[in-house]
Protein backbone atom coordinates (compact mmCIF):
# COMPACT_ATOMS: atom_id res chain seq x y z
CA UNK A 1 0.00 0.00 0.00
CA UNK A 2 1.34 3.44 -0.92
CA UNK A 3 1.70 6.16 1.68
CA UNK A 4 -0.69 9.05 1.02
CA UNK A 5 0.33 12.58 2.03
CA UNK A 6 -1.30 14.08 5.13
CA UNK A 7 -3.85 16.86 4.72
CA UNK A 8 -2.09 20.24 4.23
CA UNK A 9 -4.98 21.98 5.98
CA UNK A 10 -5.43 19.96 9.20
CA UNK A 11 -2.54 17.42 9.04
CA UNK A 12 -4.94 14.48 9.22
CA UNK A 13 -3.38 11.18 8.24
CA UNK A 14 -6.69 9.70 7.07
CA UNK A 15 -6.61 11.06 3.52
CA UNK A 16 -7.75 9.15 0.47
CA UNK A 17 -7.31 9.49 -3.27
CA UNK A 18 -10.21 10.28 -5.60
CA UNK A 19 -8.97 10.23 -9.18
CA UNK A 20 -6.06 12.68 -9.34
CA UNK A 21 -7.24 14.54 -6.23
CA UNK A 22 -6.59 13.85 -2.54
CA UNK A 23 -9.44 14.30 -0.05
CA UNK A 24 -9.43 14.74 3.73
CA UNK A 25 -12.50 13.18 5.39
CA UNK A 26 -12.02 15.23 8.56
CA UNK A 27 -11.99 18.78 7.16
CA UNK A 28 -13.23 18.10 3.57
CA UNK A 29 -10.14 19.78 2.06
CA UNK A 30 -9.32 18.68 -1.51
CA UNK A 31 -5.96 19.14 -3.24
CA UNK A 32 -3.68 17.68 -5.91
CA UNK A 33 0.09 17.27 -6.20
CA UNK A 34 0.46 20.43 -8.32
CA UNK A 35 -1.16 22.64 -5.67
CA UNK A 36 1.21 21.26 -3.02
CA UNK A 37 4.26 22.02 -5.16
CA UNK A 38 3.03 25.57 -5.89
CA UNK A 39 2.43 26.31 -2.20
CA UNK A 40 5.89 25.03 -1.26
CA UNK A 41 7.61 27.51 -3.56
CA UNK A 42 8.92 30.47 -1.61
CA UNK A 43 6.82 33.59 -1.93
CA UNK A 44 8.82 36.66 -2.96
CA UNK A 45 7.74 39.96 -1.42
CA UNK A 46 8.95 43.20 -3.02
CA UNK A 47 8.83 46.82 -1.82
CA UNK A 48 7.43 49.77 -3.77
CA UNK A 49 10.64 50.04 -5.84
CA UNK A 50 10.79 46.33 -6.67
CA UNK A 51 13.55 45.41 -4.22
CA UNK A 52 13.19 41.97 -2.64
CA UNK A 53 12.44 42.12 1.08
CA UNK A 54 13.55 39.58 3.67
CA UNK A 55 13.14 39.10 7.42
CA UNK A 56 15.20 41.55 9.48
CA UNK A 57 15.39 44.29 6.81
CA UNK A 58 14.99 47.97 7.60
CA UNK A 59 12.41 49.87 5.55
CA UNK A 60 11.08 53.43 5.30
CA UNK A 61 7.40 54.39 4.98
CA UNK A 62 6.81 56.25 1.67
CA UNK A 63 3.44 57.88 2.43
CA UNK A 64 1.40 59.02 5.44
CA UNK A 65 -0.55 56.10 6.94
CA UNK A 66 -3.62 56.58 9.10
CA UNK A 67 -3.66 54.24 12.09
CA UNK A 68 -6.99 52.46 12.28
CA UNK A 69 -8.94 53.24 15.45
CA UNK A 70 -6.95 56.35 16.38
CA UNK A 71 -6.36 59.84 15.08
CA UNK A 72 -2.61 59.14 14.79
CA UNK A 73 -0.68 59.11 11.53
CA UNK A 74 2.56 57.34 10.66
CA UNK A 75 4.52 60.03 8.81
CA UNK A 76 6.46 59.72 5.56
CA UNK A 77 10.07 58.76 6.23
CA UNK A 78 9.39 56.77 9.39
CA UNK A 79 12.10 54.13 9.64
CA UNK A 80 10.97 50.60 10.58
CA UNK A 81 13.68 48.18 11.71
CA UNK A 82 13.71 44.40 11.88
CA UNK A 83 10.61 43.57 9.81
CA UNK A 84 9.09 40.09 9.59
CA UNK A 85 7.42 38.86 6.42
CA UNK A 86 4.09 37.05 6.75
CA UNK A 87 1.41 35.60 4.51
CA UNK A 88 -1.08 38.28 5.45
CA UNK A 89 -4.47 38.98 4.01
CA UNK A 90 -5.28 41.93 1.74
CA UNK A 91 -1.60 42.53 0.96
CA UNK A 92 -0.62 43.18 4.58
CA UNK A 93 2.54 41.11 4.48
CA UNK A 94 4.96 42.96 6.81
CA UNK A 95 4.73 42.50 10.56
CA UNK A 96 6.77 45.06 12.51
CA UNK A 97 7.05 47.23 15.59
CA UNK A 98 7.05 51.01 15.07
CA UNK A 99 8.38 53.27 17.82
CA UNK A 100 5.52 55.22 19.39
CA UNK A 101 2.84 53.06 17.77
CA UNK A 102 3.65 49.48 18.74
CA UNK A 103 2.92 46.34 16.74
CA UNK A 104 1.75 47.03 13.17
CA UNK A 105 1.00 45.14 9.98
CA UNK A 106 1.95 47.01 6.79
CA UNK A 107 1.58 46.49 3.08
CA UNK A 108 4.81 46.05 1.18
CA UNK A 109 3.70 48.60 -1.43
CA UNK A 110 3.90 51.47 1.11
CA UNK A 111 7.52 50.91 2.13
CA UNK A 112 10.95 51.05 0.50
CA UNK A 113 14.06 49.17 1.54
CA UNK A 114 16.83 51.21 3.12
Amino acid sequence: MTQLPPCPSCNSEYTYQDGNMYVCPECAHEWNEESIQESQEERIIKDSNGNILSDGDTVTVIKDLKVKGTSSVIKVGTKVKNIRLTDGSDGHDINCKIDGFGQMILKSKVVKKV
